[in-house]
C-alpha cells in the first residue's frame, strides 16, 4: 500500500489575523483578540504577531498585556466572522481531497494520499500551493506540517507557527521529532508531562522507547497509546468531509455550555437566573439536534479562590425539555452548596450527555404525566423556531429577567463552542 500524506494546516494568529483582514487599518499594528472587562471575561484569546513579539501571551488579562505594549489595540471577538472564514479555508483544503477533518475552527488535517498525481505528486508543492492560496484568496497565513500520520503532521505544524511547511519523514522523525520535549505532542498535557518527568522521560524519543510496565502503571491504557504516537505509529484515518457543511459528522457525545458571570453569584436569584439562560441554550442545542439527554450535570467555580467541583444525574426517562434541564442543575447546585455571600459562585457550567434520538421510542414513567411532556416539547420546538426566525432573543423566560446584564446575552449564538478530540 502507498504510503499516507497527511497535512495538518494551521492558520496562523486566527482570530487576530481576521481581525487584521476585515479592517486593513489593523495591518502590522499589535492586536489583541479579547473578552470583555466589564463582563470579567476580559482576557487575551488571541494576538497578532506584532503583538507577540511585543510579549503579549494569550489568556493573560489584558491591563497585563497593555502593560506590555501600550500602543496594543484590543478587538472583541467576531464568531460569525472566525466561522466564515474557517468554511472558506475548508472550501480550499476540499479542492484537493475529500478527506478533510477539522481540528478547531482555525485547524484542519487532509489526507491527499488518494489524490497525489492529480497535483504534481509531491506532497511539499501541494503543501505550498494551499498556503499561497489561503494567503491570496482569504489574506491568512497558515503553517503547514506534512507526516505520514496525523500526530506527527501536528507536530510539524506547531514546530513552525509562522508562514512555514514542516516534513516530518520516516527517514527524519528520529532528528526531528524525538529531541522535542515530550509537552509538545497530542495529549501530553501537564499533568502527563510532570509524570513522565519524574521518571526521566524528558523528549519525544524517551516516551518511545518507555517500557510497558512504567507506561501500564503511571498512566493505564492511554500510556501505550501515547508511545505508539512518538514512535509514529498512529493509524487514525482523516475523516471525509460533507462540503455541504464544510465539516465531518461527528458522533455528538454531549452538549453542554459555561458562562463566567458578569459579577459574583450571591443568592439563589443570581444562580437561577444563569442556570435558566445557560439551559435554554443547551436545551435548544439538543432539540436542533434531534437529541434527547438522559444525564445532566454542572460545573462550578468558586469565586473566594476560582477551585470548582462537578455534579450530575441520570435520569430514568430521557428529555430535551428546558425545564426539566434548568430545574435538574438547579436542584443539583442547591444540594452542593449554600447560596449565599459567603459561597459566591464565579462561574457555571451546565451539560447534557448520555444523548438518544428524539426518533427512539422512550418508555415513560408508569405514572409519569405523558401528555404534559408532550405539550411542554412541542411548546419549546415552537419557541425554538420563533428563535431561528427572530432571533434568540425573540422570546425570554420571566426567569431570566430578573438580571438585567445576563438577560442581555445571547449565549446560544456567542458562547458556543464546538470542541473536537482527537480521540472522539
Amino acid at each position: 500500500m502507498r504510503e499516507r500524506v497527511i497535512m495538518h494546516i494551521d492558520m496562523n494568529a486566527f482570530y487576530a489575523s481576521v481581525a487584521q483582514h476585515l479592517d486593513p487599518s489593523l495591518r502590522n499594528r499589535p492586536v489583541a483578540v479579547a473578552g470583555d472587562p466589564e463582563r470579567r471575561s476580559g482576557i487575551i484569546l488571541a494576538k497578532s504577531r506584532e503583538a507577540k513579539a511585543c510579549g503579549v501571551k494569550t489568556a493573560e488579562a489584558i491591563w497585563q498585556a497593555k502593560q506590555k505594549c501600550r500602543d496594543l489595540i484590543v478587538m472583541p471577538p467576531d464568531y460569525a466572522a472566525y466561522k466564515r472564514y474557517s468554511t472558506l479555508a475548508r472550501l480550499i483544503h476540499y479542492e484537493y481531497t475529500n478527506q478533510v477533518e477539522p481540528f478547531g475552527l482555525d485547524v484542519s488535517w487532509i489526507d491527499v494520499t488518494g489524490s497525489m498525481h492529480l497535483f504534481g505528486e509531491s506532497p511539499m508543492l501541494i503543501a505550498q500551493e494551499i498556503s499561497e492560496r489561503v494567503k491570496k484568496e482569504l489574506g491568512l497565513t497558515v503553517s503547514v506540517g506534512v507526516s505520514w500520520n496525523k500526530v506527527f503532521a501536528k507536530l510539524g505544524s506547531d514546530t513552525d507557527p509562522g508562514d512555514g511547511i514542516i516534513a516530518i519523514t520516516k527517514g527524519n522523525y528520529k532528528d526531528v521529532a524525538w529531541p522535542m520535549p515530550a509537552s509538545e505532542m497530542i495529549y501530553v498535557g501537564p499533568a502527563t508531562t510532570r509524570k513522565l518527568q519524574s521518571a526521566g522521560y524528558m523528549t519525544i524519543g524517551d516516551l518511545a522507547h518507555a517500557g510497558d510496565y512504567f507506561l501500564d502503571k503511571r498512566f493505564g491504557k492511554i500510556g501505550r497509546m501515547l508511545r505508539a504516537f512518538a514512535r509514529g505509529e498512529d493509524q487514525t484515518p482523516v475523516r471525509v468531509m460533507d462540503p455541504a457543511k464544510a465539516d465531518v459528522d461527528y458522533v455528538v457525545k454531549g452538549i453542554g455550555n459555561g458562562l463566567t458571570a458578569p459579577r459574583d453569584l450571591v443568592c439563589e436569584a443570581d444562580v437561577k437566573a444563569l442556570v435558566w439562560l445557560l439551559s435554554e441554550s443547551v436545551s435548544q442545542r439538543l432539540r436542533e439536534s434531534h437529541l434527547r439527554c438522559r444525564t445532566i450535570s454542572v460545573g462550578i467555580r468558586r469565586a473566594v479562590d476560582l477551585t470548582g467541583y462537578s455534579r450530575q444525574t441520570t435520569l430514568r426517562v430521557p428529555t430535551c425539555l428546558t425545564t426539566d434541564v434548568a430545574n435538574i442543575a438547579m436542584e443539583l447546585i442547591r444540594t452542593s452548596q449554600p447560596l449565599d455571600e459567603e459561597h459566591a459562585i464565579r462561574a457555571i457550567h451546565v451539560r447534557t450527555t448520555n444523548l438518544s434520538s428524539m426518533l427512539e421510542p422512550t418508555q415513560h414513567d408508569l405514572f409519569g404525566d405523558v401528555e404534559k411532556v408532550s405539550k411542554l416539547e412541542k411548546l419549546d420546538l415552537v419557541i425554538d423556531k420563533l428563535r431561528r426566525r427572530f432571533g434568540n432573543k425573540c422570546v425570554h423566560r420571566a426567569v431570566e429577567l430578573t438580571d438585567e446584564v445576563m438577560s442581555g446575552l445571547d449565549i446560544k449564538r456567542d458562547k458556543t463552542v464546538h470542541p473536537v478530540g482527537f480521540l472522539r
